[in-house]
């Protein structure tokens, strides 16, 4: 077991003074977990007779970052900074992916909530066929991972937009639709439409080009395209990335129902139903696919670390990587905690003068986070959506009301810091821009006395209890030592920033701020559901 004693000399000192602050603070957190569920990295086991032997475990050298860690439970991948490009707009974003689309030779993998029904989305469906129809492209495949109910909304909807793909090149494209196993029974026969999107969904945004990878929060949808603000990422000839992404998306729709030409339904034989079936089944054959991915990819980069570090020589061909990619897996459903693990674990470790940049577009802090960030030692700074930018804002109905609960979830929250005396520690921002919405979510974190970051988490989780509870989600935690890319992060992080006001005790009594009584008494029963 020499994992957990070189991951303790790692931690040793202030990341794990804060780590024993957290344990010392309280007993059990308000969910009723016992805070040693931060330990787990510090007792992983060793995940490979490789990693007996002397450091490294992973592919940088010993001590070269404080969050070697986390490789002890995902995989991890070392990478040229040059391989690394920050997208900054929408616009940019689709553009991008259609000259990938274009381009690509071997594969193309898409997992998103949605596909649009408007003119952009079908100019990007169009370019993926004329990209099969190219001569010398007979082995391009093309795989689709959507959200069944979502995808399935309406009469025109994401299937029909798919299904003229499907029926020319059956044999070349597969559509997965993401049933989560939570509706069910007499919930789903009940529960309407829009509304069944409650309970669970597919949330993991992956855009892949044979070995490019957009990693996002972004949809397949035409706001998403033009005027809605998220992050995106392009990892580009990262091939085992790249693999990895592949095959955590075939995962999942394998255990997904298909959708064939005539827009009928079914599921991988051999598989469990997700919703007609037996529940438990379902759940644990899916863990077991995923996690085989998973589990999979980190014992290959083990041992190919492993064999670098005993051969004395780096990979042929292979530059020094600057920097580490780290995939974070979210499926509560399944039972696969690992994005939540490493959040917590980060918000713990986090020292004093470390400054944390964090954003969501629907702030709706699970009681974890929100008590990490409360209790610990670091700064942070949280960039929310003003109601006029979220992404409900003028809807029909009762989820009109929604950017109000989420003013009322905000006002709490700032009143617990105000009552808790961290204002000075805990500052919250609001986001806006004339005629656009916001949809970015991640984290930016400062080591103490640096003026750029060096890691990041980008990618489909937003920090609240669905990400956490409900659906399935993905994002990436980057690390690097190189300045070059630092900059991007910091330009991308002062871009967001720079639409923002500071939320003070006079945001609140704006007329815009009202909520009134009746979602103020609500919320606390739906918070869970959004």
């Amino acid at each position: 077991m020499a994992a957990p004693a070189v991951l303790w000399r790692r931690l040793r000192g202030p990341g794990l003074m804060a780590l024993l602050a957290r344990l010392c603070d309280r007993n059990r957190d308000r969910a009723g977990r016992t805070p040693l569920f931060l330990l787990a990295p510090l007792v992983a086991p060793s995940v490979s007779p490789a990693a007996t032997q002397p450091p490294p475990l992973g592919v940088c050298p010993r001590g070269a970052h404080r969050f070697q860690w986390v490789g002890n439970l995902v995989p991890e991948f070392g990478i040229s900074s040059l391989n690394v490009k920050i997208l900054s707009s929408p616009a940019e974003f689709y553009q991008v992916m259609k000259a990938q689309v274009k381009t690509a030779n071997k594969r193309i993998v898409m997992a998103s909530l949605y596909l649009g029904t408007g003119v952009l989305e079908q100019e990007l469906v169009d370019c993926i066929e004329e990209t099969l129809q190219r001569t010398g492209k007979t082995d391009l495949q093309v795989s689709i991972l959507l959200d069944y109910t979502r995808g399935s909304r309406g009469k025109k909807n994401s299937r029909t937009m798919l299904l003229p793909l499907l029926r020319r090149y059956p044999d070349r494209v597969r559509v997965s639709l993401f049933h989560t196993p939570n509706l069910r029974g007499l919930l789903r026969l009940l529960t309407p439409e829009r509304f069944n999107e409650t309970i669970g969904l597919q949330h993991m945004k992956i855009y892949l080009f044979d070995d490019n990878v957009i990693l996002s929060g972004a949809n397949l949808s035409d706001s998403y395209f033009t005027n809605r603000q998220d992050r995106y990422i392009l990892l580009q000839r990262c091939s085992e990335v790249a693999d990895f992404f592949s095959e955590l998306v075939e995962a999942v729709g394998d255990v997904s129902l298909q959708l064939e030409p005539d827009d009928t339904i079914h599921i991988e034989e051999g598989m469990e139903h997700p919703y007609e079936g037996d529940k438990a089944k379902y759940c644990e054959a899916a863990k077991k696919r995923v996690m085989k991915v998973i589990e999979t990819a980190r014992h290959k980069q083990c041992e190919l670390h492993s064999a670098s570090f005993q051969s004395r020589k780096p990979a042929v061909g292979a530059e020094p990587p600057d920097t580490w990619i780290y995939p974070l897996i979210q499926m509560k459903p399944f039972g696969i905690q690992i994005d939540e693990l490493v959040t917590e674990t980060l918000l713990t470790e986090a020292e004093r003068g470390d400054k944390l940049h964090l954003t969501t577009g629907y702030f709706n802090l699970t009681q974890g986070y929100m008590d990490l960030v409360l209790g610990t030692r670091a700064d942070y700074n949280i960039l929310l959506a003003s109601p006029e930018v979220n992404g409900f804002f003028g809807a029909k109905g009762i989820a009109g009301a929604i950017p109000a609960a989420y003013v009322h979830i905000e006002h709490q929250f700032y009143n617990e810091v105000y009552k808790q005396g961290q204002r000075l520690r805990v500052q919250l921002r609001e986001y806006f821009r004339e005629h656009w919405t916001f949809h970015a979510k991640g984290l930016w974190l400062y080591p103490a006395g640096k003026s750029m970051p060096c890691l990041t988490l980008i990618g489909s989780p937003n920090f609240g209890y669905r990400s956490v509870h409900r659906d399935l989600e993905a994002q990436i935690a980057l690390v690097t030592e190189n300045q070059d890319l630092q900059l991007q992060l910091h330009q991308e992080q002062q871009h967001l920033y720079e639409q923002s006001t500071e939320v003070t005790a006079a945001t609140f009594q704006h007329p815009s701020r009202y909520v009134k009584l009746w979602v103020k008494l609500v919320t606390p029963l739906i918070k869970n559901f959004f």
